[in-house]
């Protein structure tokens, strides 16, 4: 398989978390020379170098830049009960601050980074909320109650200080619920049942070699300055049309237009024109009649 990546020193932070260790695969598989920083050892790890190390370490994150030429972070704890308020906010803000600078100041010219939905602050937020329209966008209204989100949106602004000091071109996805195919049809299964906890975040969810996918996208398309992506299967992963969907559960949001079938109610313009990504693994699912 022919890559501009192939040759190319990449690290991934986080290489042993649920996208990391896809990503990490798939970056390889493409020819690139990967250094994985984990946390943890993992001996499945399909990658040319490993660190094991802490991403707000500044010296385990300066021995894993080590001749890199581009970044992949995804480190993170990855939701509010991760560990305390505290921590889950501090580790990923410095960690991701850390990892940026140090890979600013060494002239790496281009990072991609896992931000979250939750960087718009409704999927976790403790009042009964809706999201301001759909279908989302990267514009929307914040609404943000929890840390996690928080420090998903504080990661946002790091890039864009990162590209404003140092030039270094960034790319972050704000990434729905991420998982294997096994995982994503019992969710589905749920929401055959009850569709309800699933209107906050759209009903929108990636497999993980998509994510993968995105990933390389973000580091090979031409493209300068700090952008921001939503990035989704282009169908939901409920068994119902949208348009009832949004009706039985978010009647009062604005919609600015009408969705077809399972469309997704998030706006995946930019990431089609400008990354030229769609997901090439969407659920199977029928699509039945949603009962008042």
């Amino acid at each position: 398989m022919s890559s501009s990546l192939a040759g190319r020193r990449v690290l991934v932070t986080g290489a042993a978390g649920r996208i990391g260790s896809v990503t990490t695969r798939h970056l390889t598989e493409l020819g690139a020379l990967v250094t994985a920083l984990s946390i943890t050892e993992d001996p499945e790890l399909k990658a040319d170098r490993v660190v094991i190390g802490d991403t707000r370490s500044e010296d385990d994150v300066a021995a894993a830049l080590a001749e890199v030429d581009l970044v992949v972070h995804l480190a993170a704890l990855p939701h509010p009960s991760a560990g305390t308020p505290y921590d889950v906010y501090s580790t990923n803000v410095v960690s991701t601050f850390n990892v940026l600078a140090q890979a600013g100041a060494l002239g790496v010219k281009r990072a991609v980074v896992a931000s979250s939905i939750n960087a718009y602050g409704v999927p976790f937020n403790p009042h009964d909320i809706r999201p301001a329209y759909y279908p989302l966008d990267e514009k929307i209204p914040t609404d943000v109650a929890d840390w996690y989100s928080l420090s998903k949106q504080n990661d946002e602004n790091t890039c864009r200080m990162a590209w404003r000091r140092w030039g270094i071109d960034v790319v972050s996805f704000r990434f729905p619920h991420v998982n294997s195919p096994d995982v994503l049809e019992r969710q589905a299964r749920g929401f055959r049942e009850d569709p309800a906890p699933g209107v906050r975040e759209a009903w929108s969810y990636l497999d993980t070699r998509d994510a993968a996918y995105a990933i390389e996208l973000g580091l090979t398309a031409s493209l300068s300055g700090a952008h921001t992506f939503f990035v989704a299967a282009g169908t939901t992963n409920a068994p119902y049309e949208t348009e009832a969907l949004l009706d039985a559960f978010a009647p009062g949001v604005p919609r600015l237009r009408r969705f077809v079938g399972r469309e997704v109610p998030i706006d995946l313009t930019a990431a089609r024109t400008v990354l030229g990504f769609r997901a090439q693994h969407e659920l199977d699912l029928p699509t039945d009649r949603l009962e008042s």
